[in-house]
């Protein structure tokens, strides 16, 4: 089985990645290659090391038919650009989501239609298709059947490329599955230029030392899932078996993978209760109007009925997230004991 991974060396991209060469088997199948694919490749990135592993370096346009030039049975859609960058730069969003996901269905199709195999396409789309319309605001509780009606250009662009995926899997060009992710909850590494990066950086900045500004009112709701019930999440729905049968994937519909509603104020008062007075005192509360109207109108609440027929679930609570952070990530955190931390309740 060869598998391709877009944006193979972002965090997400890695992590996957991670997750297939620690299996060496994609659902039960033994990966023969897998092929991270992205602009920008790490020096010393270990993933590139793996004798399973080939790199292919650029513009993912550029290198479709370097990809394609051998079989592809499974595609792993993550490359992307952000949600606050498309929102500043129109064109950059249309090409680098809408434009660049097209050619690479293309591609797909091409390839079944040669002969070859039809290859499974799983697009990691976005909490940021849904959004509250004057005449028809969003319900208490969003679904997988809630209209989306996204109120940013990376909203717009999710669910065009979503309905793209649809539309070529209703063709039988090849076999599209979705799987919309929650905000990300905590990220490691560098701030990115992601509207939402805020709810990482008032946690993973505070505990590297270092001030962290929360553009939000600290009463907003949000919808999020940590890094590991992410990574999860996409590879469950990218092996899940066509069917309408326990742990099957039906239909053509998204899933909307699980989500922790927290507000704000509970993440803040989580890193308090978790690291101090002193970390959590580096959080000051600042609000931005451009963010605020960006991830404001994202939903918090969501029926997560269709991610639980596959076996997924949301993370407990924010301080597993948090402590789970400290335990992965114990070389980025200085401003505590993060051992000590990580293991449970502060002295």
């Amino acid at each position: 089985m060869r598998i391709v991974i877009t944006g193979g060396f972002g965090f997400l991209g890695r992590q996957v990645a991670g997750a297939l060469l620690e299996a060496r088997t994609f659902a039960g199948v033994p990966v023969d290659r897998l092929v991270l694919a992205d602009r920008f490749v790490p020096s010393g990135a270990p993933e590139a090391a793996d004798p399973l592993v080939d790199v292919v370096q650029g513009d993912l346009t550029d290198r479709l038919g370097e990809l394609f030039a051998e079989p592809v049975d499974v595609v792993i859609h993550l490359a992307s650009a952000v949600s606050a960058e498309c929102e500043a730069d129109f064109d950059l969003g249309m090409s680098a989501n809408v434009d660049t996901t097209r050619a690479l269905l293309e591609a797909a199709r091409a390839q079944s239609a040669g002969g070859g195999p039809t290859p499974r396409i799983v697009f990691s789309s976005s909490v940021a298709i849904y959004g509250s319309d004057p005449a028809l605001p969003l319900p208490p509780v969003v679904s997988e059947a809630t209209l989306p009606t996204p109120r940013s250009s990376y909203g717009v662009q999710k669910f065009v490329c979503e309905q793209l995926v649809g539309e070529y899997t209703r063709r039988g060009y090849l076999d599209g599955r979705v799987a919309r992710l929650m905000t990300v909850s905590v990220r490691p590494g560098k701030p990115n230029a992601a509207a939402s990066g805020f709810l990482s950086g008032i946690v993973r900045e505070p505990l590297a030392g270092l001030p962290a500004t929360c553009p939000v009112d600290p009463g907003l709701r949000v919808a999020l899932a940590s890094p590991r019930r992410t990574v999860e999440g996409i590879l469950r729905v990218a092996e899940a078996e066509r069917g309408t049968g326990p742990g099957q994937l039906d239909g053509r519909l998204p899933v909307n993978l699980p989500a922790l509603t927290v507000t704000v104020a509970e993440m803040l008062d989580t890193l308090r209760k978790v690291a101090g007075d002193a970390v959590a005192d580096l959080v000051t509360v600042a609000p931005d109007p451009a963010v605020e109207a960006i991830v404001g109108s994202w939903p918090a609440r969501f029926d997560n009925a269709r991610a639980t027929a596959l076996g997924l679930a949301p993370d407990p609570d924010f301080e597993t997230v948090v402590r789970d952070y400290l335990r992965d990530h114990a070389d980025a955190v200085v401003a505590v004991d993060a051992a000590q931390v990580a293991a449970g309740p502060r002295p």
